[in-house]
């Protein structure tokens, strides 16, 4: 761990910690992305994620996947009836949003002592992790992810989110790296990703304001070799680029949000089942 973490993640927006894991744990967290693809959904099932598109906001598959493991598809993978175009170990866009649960080696990471330690070293007295994901940039295919802030669709007040972004494998400015704006969590939260309260709508999901426009001079790559991890600010402004090159760049990541005296937001898209509740960093294995 670094000397002055805090200092450094309220004052850049994001924190860059390397050989976060080993390489035989990265190697175990990529092994198990073969045995996902073995238990892909079946040909209707399969639902296609962009951040691009508006395909997402008109699934119940998305917004029911907050307890589940779900499987999202490139928009470029699926023909009209689901049926795969391109192979499908290069098919998947993502894999969320319960992975920290239901699976026991995500599970086994993302409740670490060295994920404890973070959040201990960034003063978060009630740590809970609200979602998780694979996010896959297969060579060729992979998307963009647009611009944007994390608590966008993860809204809380008062608002204390971090993500714990960790590289698979080699990210490279190649292959589709993380650009960061630094800085940029200063400026409060830009944009709201809700529910929909028209219930009459066939677009579940729906933004409160059109989309800020960034100025790309503000960002700078950010690559990093696998095992490490990026802890990122829910307000900075990131994304990452197309993959175009012939090398695969995954990553595994999580939310995590400060609960003590704080009201999560209703009309976030992730809402957990009544009866449900987030799992706390320090108190779950």
């Amino acid at each position: 761990m670094i000397r002055d973490l805090k200092q450094k993640f309220e004052s850049d927006g994001y924190v860059v910690l390397q050989d976060f894991l080993t390489e035989d744990e990265v190697n175990l967290l990529k092994a198990e992305l073969d045995t996902l693809l073995k238990d892909m959904p079946e040909q209707e099932n399969r639902t296609v994620f962009s951040t691009v598109n508006k395909e997402q906001a008109k699934s119940k598959y998305f917004l029911d996947s907050a307890d589940k493991i779900s499987y999202f598809f490139e928009a470029d993978a699926l023909g009209p009836n689901g049926e795969l175009l391109i192979p499908k170990e290069k098919s998947l866009n993502k894999v969320g949003h319960a992975l920290h649960e239901l699976n026991k080696n995500f599970r086994k990471i993302t409740f670490d002592e060295r994920v404890k330690e973070s959040c201990f070293q960034l003063d978060f007295q009630e740590p809970v992790v609200v979602q998780s994901m694979i996010i896959f940039k297969n060579p060729g295919v992979g998307s963009e992810v647009v611009m944007h802030q994390d608590a966008s669709y993860l809204y809380a007040e008062p608002l204390k989110l971090v993500g714990f972004w960790i590289a698979l494998e080699d990210a490279t400015v190649e292959n589709g790296c993380l650009w960061i704006a630094q800085g940029s969590h200063r400026s409060g939260v830009h944009r709201r990703l809700t529910r929909n309260p028209d219930k009459n709508s066939n677009e579940f999901l729906i933004y409160d304001k059109p989309a800020p426009i960034y100025s790309t001079s503000s960002f700078k790559p950010v690559p990093v070799t696998k095992g490490t991890c990026i802890l990122i600010h829910g307000q900075v402004v990131h994304y990452s680029p197309a993959n175009k090159s012939a090398d695969s760049r995954h990553a595994y990541t999580f939310h995590v949000l400060e609960e003590k005296d704080t009201k999560y937001s209703k009309d976030n898209w992730l809402q957990l089942p009544e009866g449900k509740s987030f799992l706390n960093v320090y108190k779950t294995f």
